[in-house]
């Protein structure tokens, strides 16, 4: 039996997929928002109105003073802006607190570690989509747009889900989903010249501040911003005190650097200051810098060192001095314009912090290793010397070298704990500065626990009858095991089906390409078939018509598509379905209606077509699209601009029509 529209019982796998994708919505979203990060969430959307009304009211108020010259009224006016500059001091500073506010993804483990700096997920607006799609749908499809309300629903019931996902695999998952429907509808229904006509409504994550476009573009760009984001939000909420915790930070925060990468290198002309090439490069050297001292955390945790084991505390001193040297890149990163006038105050302090911190650390771990090691073997001297002095391996010793006697080693140590001590007193200086760090009481516990630490360390070596100045204490060169890189997401590990598949193969009908429905058309079958040779699959092409035949008598031409047979609708059929279809009509013949594709339409396999705002577009193949019928697109690069399957390559085989 021929299946309907969809071949190989694609009806009930679609339906199939279909359940399970609105399985994975309910399981992905946090549909009542409880959680902590969803009133956070919820908090700083109703201060993004505050600040807007304010300064709607402020414009207004500035306004009136400057058209007036009354003076009672420019008094009046003057009482009212101060109140309202004073009600925008106070929104912004509680806006302030929630954007730095770390410890809310702070892990519930009895281990202490320093918090990292997890990324709030963009804002939105609900948006309708049934007024244009509907349009589309039935001005250029040609189909009653009433019986697709079942797909829309289900499209904006993804979307409503999208904007509260629960923080873990299945509300990464949820997003992904989403994207890759956004690839499709923009794949059917968008084209370099229009667009669906829906204006988009994003909240800036880091200043609160609305943009809207119209471009579907920016939802998509929006949708992969807080892709990263979740990544950041799930890192900061491991629990680093267990080997485990540290590999899944890592890894989290990886994934949040390639998203935002990706984001960079393929999004232009964003019109929200934290989507813009500055903020994104900025967010994927924190997520780096993050992801390194996950890296440092691990190693800790790997194995205990001993403190006479020389080699091992110095080896942590490069891995604390590579922490410190990717969070200063950070720091000065944050501290040039633009990004320095919209990133969050405790965000550049907190780097600030970090910075100091890792910096002491490896001082400390330095002073281990010089002062309780064990004396290190001569064939040694070389590595060490490139830790402390920054040599290469090859290079002649500039300087002094290390010492080797006892006395000479504690007094380098010490100069050592001295830098550390003074790096851990910045440290704790720069937290107090901070009105929003002072609240996390966990980084106060570390940098404190850190300084005591070293000073017990320095009053051990702290002799009586010291009276020499110790020498100033090098740097320690910045060297790690493992540097971790981004990781792009891996969109086609969420496999989706296209909601609005009905409407037929995209390689044919979507808005790029323009037709002409013909039929039904009767075609009789002479002494040599039906006269018309049929190629590809879904839908099935007329790839050539014998002159003179039983096709060409009816009308039928090369290139033409059938998308009914006998009443059947084919769109989705194979090759041999179509087939055996003909195979099975009598002398009667058979009653088709075919699809011809105007000339302006995009044929199948056509070259490029570049959208507006190098929109992030993907393959079938990369994104994971799950198309009903076994047209499937040819590979693409990761980001390829063109859909369109390819027809007539070589080896495809060309079928005539059946004979009686």
């Amino acid at each position: 039996m021929v299946p309907e529209g969809r071949p190989d019982g694609a009806g009930a796998g679609e339906e199939s997929a279909r359940l399970q994708a609105a399985g994975s919505v309910r399981k992905g979203c946090d549909l009542l928002a409880n959680s902590q990060h969803g009133c956070l969430q919820s908090r700083r959307a109703q201060i993004h109105q505050q600040i807007n009304r304010e300064l709607r009211m402020r414009t207004g108020a500035e306004n009136l003073y400057r058209a007036t010259s009354n003076a009672r009224v420019r008094e009046t006016v003057a009482l009212e802006l101060s109140y309202v500059n004073s009600s925008l001091q106070l929104l912004k500073e509680e806006l302030e607190g929630l954007d730095g506010n770390v410890d809310a993804d702070r892990p519930q483990s009895e281990g202490i570690t320093v918090p990292m700096i997890p990324l709030g997920l963009k804002e939105t607006k609900q948006l309708d989509w049934a007024t244009p799609l509907k349009e589309l749908i039935s001005g250029h499809f040609g189909e009653d747009s009433a019986s697709y309300e079942a797909e829309i629903r289900e499209l904006e019931d993804l979307r409503q889900a999208a904007r509260t996902p629960s923080r873990s695999e299945a509300g990464l998952e949820l997003l992904t989903a989403y994207y890759n429907q956004l690839c499709f509808q923009e794949a059917r229904f968008v084209t370099p010249a229009r667009s669906l006509g829906l204006l988009f409504h994003w909240y800036d994550s880091l200043t609160g501040v609305p943009a809207q476009q119209r471009a579907l573009a920016f939802e998509k760009g929006s949708v992969l911003f807080n892709i990263g984001a979740l990544h950041t939000q799930i890192g900061a909420r491991q629990d680093r005190s267990c080997p485990e915790g540290t590999s899944c930070a890592v890894e989290a925060f990886q994934r949040a650097a390639g998203a935002f990468s990706l984001l960079r290198e393929n999004f232009s002309h964003a019109p929200s200051p934290d989507m813009s090439p500055a903020s994104l490069s900025m967010l994927e050297q924190l997520m780096t810098a993050q992801a390194q001292e996950c890296v440092f955390e691990g190693l800790l945790l790997q194995a205990p060192v001993a403190p006479r084991d020389c080699l091992a505390q110095l080896h942590l001193a490069q891995e604390a001095a590579q922490v410190a040297a990717e969070y200063r890149l950070v720091h000065q990163t944050m501290a040039q314009p633009p990004v320095q006038d919209y990133v969050p105050f405790p965000w550049t302090t907190l780097v600030h912090v970090k910075a100091e911190y890792f910096r002491a650390l490896a001082h400390y771990h330095a002073a281990l290793a010089l002062c309780d090691g064990a004396p290190v073997a001569e064939a040694e001297l070389p590595a060490l010397e490139q830790i402390f002095l920054g040599l290469p391996a090859s290079s002649e010793p500039r300087g002094p070298a290390l010492p080797q006697e006892q006395e000479d080693r504690r007094k380098l140590g010490k100069a050592h704990l001295k830098r550390a001590i003074l790096g851990q007193e910045e440290a704790l200086r720069l937290h107090a500065v901070c009105r929003a760090l002072r609240r996390v009481d966990l980084l106060q516990v570390v940098l404190a626990q850190a300084l005591r630490r070293s000073l017990a360390k320095y009053s051990e070596l702290d002799l009586e009858d010291d009276f020499c100045e110790a020498a100033e204490a090098p740097d320690v060169r910045p060297k790690t095991q493992r540097r971790p890189e981004g990781r792009a997401p891996s969109f086609s590990r969420v496999k989706v089906a296209d909601i609005f598949h009905r409407l037929g193969p995209l390689s044919v009908f979507s808005a790029r390409n323009r037709w002409r429905l013909a039929g039904p058309i009767h075609v009789a079958r002479g002494e040599g078939g039906f006269g018309f040779t049929l190629r590809g699959d879904a839908p099935v092409l007329i790839a050539a018509v014998v002159p003179g035949g039983r096709a060409a008598a009816a009308g039928l031409k090369e290139g033409d598509y059938i998308v009914s047979v006998n009443g059947q609708p084919c769109r989705w059929w194979k090759h041999a379905d179509v087939v055996a279809q003909l195979k099975g009509v009598g002398d009667e013949g058979v009653s088709l209606q075919v699809l011809t594709l105007l000339p302006g339409a995009e044929p199948p396999g056509s070259g490029d077509r570049r959208p507006a705002l190098g929109a992030l577009l993907r393959s079938q193949k990369e994104c994971g699209w799950e198309t009903p019928g076994p047209a499937q697109a040819s590979p693409r690069p990761l980001l390829g601009w063109n859909r369109k399957a390819k027809r007539g390559k070589a080896g495809r085989r060309l079928s005539p029509a059946p004979h009686p």
